[in-house]
């Protein structure tokens, strides 16, 4: 049920971002911890996590700060958590963009269900929005179709996907093993030229006069280069 849901553990105390990693592991889904701000955000965009536990009170960067970080390029669900109760400290959360707020001491199996909850949560606004629409190109990943220009464009279901999951990340850098993890999934066995062949088909079905492209990052991978976002 979890398989792929990969979450990002931020907490300074070691005990307990292994404890939350040894419970979330446990349920199937992929944890990463992180014991500072800095390297939470440095790997934010390398990880692509589908969900965010966050302490407040961390060194160098608060959670605080992270979360802003983290909203200004994502909405990735984010619970905080820390050892403050006061209801100021939970607001303020929540106004910068948290999905949930818990407060240590905690109860593992608590955690764990509003881990559940979120998810649950942003899954089901997801489903409900799954159309992308940018300047002459509405994807919607509903029905799997494409319309360009007012006109329906015939695509394979993986092109779709790939141009879906790119542009819903305009002007974010993607390496190939990175898009072969989402689009493919993580059990694929083939080459990262598999996402090379599938780029070059896709810029064949659209012209360099729109707003946006498909542009290569040298070395490093692809992003949906746009003007408009």
């Amino acid at each position: 049920m979890n398989k792929n849901t990969k979450i990002m553990i931020v907490d300074d105390d070691e005990n307990i971002a292994e404890l939350i990693s040894l419970y979330l592991d446990k349920e199937g889904y992929e944890t990463k911890k992180y014991f500072n701000g800095v390297e939470a955000l440095k790997d934010f965009n390398l990880f692509i996590p589908d969900l965010v536990i966050l302490d407040i009170m961390l060194p160098q960067i608060d959670g605080y700060e992270i979360c802003t970080e983290i909203r200004k390029k994502s909405a990735v669900p984010i619970i905080m958590l820390t050892a403050k109760g006061e209801t100021f400290d939970k607001v303020l959360g929540l106004e910068l963009g948290a999905d949930d707020y818990i407060v240590k001491p905690f109860e593992p199996k608590e955690l764990l269900a509003r881990v559940k909850a979120v998810l649950r949560r942003y899954k089901t606004k997801n489903a409900d929005n799954r159309q992308l629409v940018i300047p002459n190109l509405t994807i919607d990943l509903s029905d799997y179709s494409i319309i360009y220009h007012g006109k329906k464009v015939e695509i394979p279901p993986k092109e779709l996907e790939l141009l879906y999951f790119l542009a819903s990340n305009p002007n974010q850098v993607f390496t190939r093993q990175q898009i072969l993890d989402n689009i493919w999934g993580y059990d694929f066995i083939g080459e990262t030229r598999t996402v090379d062949v599938h780029i070059k088909r896709l810029r064949e079905k659209f012209n360099k006069n729109d707003p946006w492209k498909i542009k290569t990052v040298w070395s490093v991978g692809y992003k949906f280069n746009s003007d408009y976002s």
